[in-house]
């Protein structure tokens, strides 16, 4: 009897397995890509597309962009640098170019497949460095958490130098009068902190099953990556090379300020401290709107920036055709960089196999 159904029941579960990950699939990559569609429809609902155009036709100076494009390679490469700092303190000691390459790639597979780019870079990593996946995916956490409280830290910055303008863009949509209120709420503090003490022991509750011992085994894993930035030899350097990243960063964006007129202006404007205050605006909001995922942040970014330039008088379509250039350059670089890193890796796989 038992035969007889074992062949329906791993059937039955195949089937299972195979919808869990078409499922998995779908929302890791399809929930992204409906996004930016839905997105950019918001979008171009708010602008007049052919006048768009026409400013980034005739009103355009594309030499301030390449500038910028140049300026996020840099990036790029103080974030390799960083990387470096992390994995030496772990032993894992990979060329250089390797992980140049490696946040090259990932920023050039998240155009097409959004987060999918980490975990590339990890595998990559972790092959070529002979080292555990989830210790290197556990430093490649404490560099997205090092960014975050960057992000945390330019948004407290900006509430400080930009407050009205923050405030009313808030106050401006549902969304963000619901987030202030919410903020500002201590209940809200309350139940967050209760909600942890109760995941908490939970765990402790459940520490001898199965999943509870594979869970500690990789947190353990990811900790040791990522508490390797409070103890390692470089840990100044690491946050001198965060500064530089974020340094990038801001100064790309403010150098894409002079290649239209009416973006300039914001620099000889009073009050603007020569145009870096709406710059931080823009780029704080830009940088919270990269935490949706999309494609290469097509859609989220935009609008934030369009949303910040509009707090200083820059229409929906001026700021539009501003984002959609800037984004378009960085778009181009960072395939231009994919093809390098697709380029080097099969260099090296050539040399390794002689």
């Amino acid at each position: 009897m038992t035969d007889t159904h074992k062949p329906a029941t791993d059937t039955t579960s195949r089937r299972a397995s195979v919808k869990s990950r078409i499922g998995g699939i779908a929302l890791r990559y399809l929930l992204p890509l409906g996004l930016t569609v839905a997105l950019i429809w918001y979008l171009f609902r708010k602008v007049d597309f052919g006048s768009m155009m026409e400013i980034i036709r005739d009103g355009a100076d594309l030499w301030w962009i390449l500038l910028a494009m140049g300026i996020s390679v840099v990036s790029h490469i103080f974030r390799a640098a960083r990387w470096r700092l992390q994995l030496s303190a772990l032993g894992i000691r990979p060329p250089f170019m390797a992980l140049c390459c490696s946040i090259f790639g990932t920023y050039a597979l998240n155009l097409i497949f959004p987060r999918l780019g980490e975990v590339w870079r990890c595998t990559y990593i972790s092959r070529i460095g002979r080292a555990p996946f989830t210790t290197v995916f556990g430093s490649m956490v404490a560099d997205r958490l090092a960014d975050t409280l960057t992000v945390l830290m330019l948004v407290l910055l900006t509430f400080v130098v930009a407050s009205p303008a923050i405030t009313s863009f808030l106050e401006k949509y549902p969304v963000g009068r619901s987030l202030l209120d919410m903020v500002y709420n201590p209940l809200f503090w309350v139940v967050a902190a209760l909600a942890l003490v109760i995941i908490f022991v939970l765990i402790r509750a459940f520490r001898h099953t199965g999943p509870i011992k594979k869970l500690t085994r990789w947190v353990s894993e990811l900790w040791k990556g990522f508490i390797v930035v409070a103890t390692m030899k470089g840990r100044w350097m690491f946050a001198l090379l965060t500064l530089c990243i974020w340094g990038c960063y801001f100064v790309q964006l403010y150098v894409a300020f002079f290649a239209f007129s009416f973006t300039s202006r914001l620099v000889f404007e009073p009050g603007t401290a020569y145009g870096l205050i709406p710059c931080l605006v823009a780029f704080v909001l830009s940088s919270i709107g990269m935490a949706i995922p999309s494609n290469g942040g097509l859609g989220p970014w935009n609008i934030a920036i369009m949303f910040g330039l509009a707090l200083y008088g820059i229409s929906d379509t001026q700021g539009t055709a501003f984002s959609m250039l800037q984004w378009s350059g960085q778009t181009v670089m960072l395939v231009l960089l994919g093809i390098y890193t697709m380029i080097y890796i099969s260099l090296r796989r050539k040399d390794s196999s002689r």
